[in-house]
């Protein structure tokens, strides 16, 4: 039995139920459950219907690391007005999935290819019986990351990918296989479960709202934090050196030389200006490198461009419906 396996029954979260509160009410029409991956561990879903009459497919969405299915409630109803179903989970070791150590408030992973296990077998479980097609993956962050690797693999999961400041690269002031190389000998000597910088991912508050790097709109940040308040078992805040060193092998396999040819998929990477959490040079860099994809740099935007100001997720719905809702005409 793997790793994975083994651990994923160290802390769960009981019950699939999402969280309900009056500031950030679960859409009408939902269905949550669970599913369980070919690696015996348990993720949380949830599915929303479309609404109106034109029915135009599936966005399936996949979030950042720390995220979970209620921070997007309002972005998923922005989809479904569209005509779009959509399908989202929670990835392992966050959420209301199951952890994979014993400390339930940190972030790990052995491996990134754990992640596309989890968005290949939730295609396979989930959106192939449950879902009308076409399918649109929808990622943000380190499940752009996730979404991108998965484009290089199979070009029939998904018609489309549009990306929200994908986590190509970071900025640490070192390159990628140094860092990687620091973190992996980290994980070796058995440090794997323990958090990087555990004081620099503080419990969100008031207080922590301003110079916070995720967005400028204090409604939406306060929107996140009465619903960590209300459900706790939700969060999670440090990565681990174990995450770290699985994410930096992923992002070095995103920054070869080969990587921009083997995506296969039309692609959109939407870039924030002010981001200071992942590299909007390097997200310019393989947009302009990529035969299939582009990328698009948002004004005045930090990391998290569906939690900012109204004025920036226009532009990025507009972005949307010019790459996607305007392509399902064609289907």
């Amino acid at each position: 039995m793997s790793l994975v396996a083994k651990s994923s029954s160290i802390a769960q979260v009981q019950g699939p139920q999402l969280a309900n509160i009056p500031a950030n009410p679960v859409p009408e029409g939902t269905r949550a459950g669970y599913f369980v991956t070919q690696d015996k561990v348990r993720l949380r879903y949830a599915i929303f219907p479309a609404l109106g009459q034109k029915k135009k497919g599936t966005i399936c969405l996949v979030q950042g690391r720390t995220e979970y299915i209620e921070k997007y409630f309002e972005t998923i109803v922005d989809f479904q007005s569209r005509g779009f179903q959509v399908a989202t989970f929670d990835w392992r070791g966050q959420g209301g999935s199951d952890r994979l150590i014993s400390n339930p408030k940190l972030g790990f992973v052995e491996d990134f290819d754990d992640y596309v296990t989890d968005l290949v077998d939730f295609h396979a479980e989930i959106l192939l019986p449950d879902c009308p097609p076409p399918y649109f993956l929808v990622g943000h962050s380190m499940g752009g990351l996730v979404s991108l690797l998965v484009s290089t693999r199979d070009r029939l999961m998904f018609d489309r990918v549009f990306l929200s400041s994908p986590m190509v690269s970071v900025d640490t002031g070192m390159s990628l296989p140094t860092a990687a190389t620091i973190l992996g000998v980290g994980k070796y000597l058995g440090l794997g479960s323990l958090p990087i910088k555990p004081w620099e991912f503080p419990h969100p508050s008031q207080s922590t709202f301003p110079g916070n790097e995720i967005t400028s709109d204090h409604g939406r940040y306060m929107r996140m934090v009465k619903t960590l308040d209300h459900r706790p078992d939700l969060e999670i805040g440090a990565p681990t050196i174990g995450w770290g060193a699985a994410s930096f092998r992923a992002m070095m396999r995103a920054n070869t030389s080969e990587f921009p040819s083997q995506v296969r998929l039309p692609v959109l990477m939407l870039a924030a200006a002010s981001d200071s959490v992942v590299s909007t040079s390097a997200i310019e860099q393989l947009g302009i490198s990529m035969r299939i994809g582009r990328h698009a740099v948002l004004p005045n935007a930090r990391h998290e461009i569906f939690m900012e100001t109204d004025a920036i997720r226009a532009q990025a719905f507009a972005a949307f419906d010019a790459f996607i809702t305007e392509q399902t005409k064609g289907f």
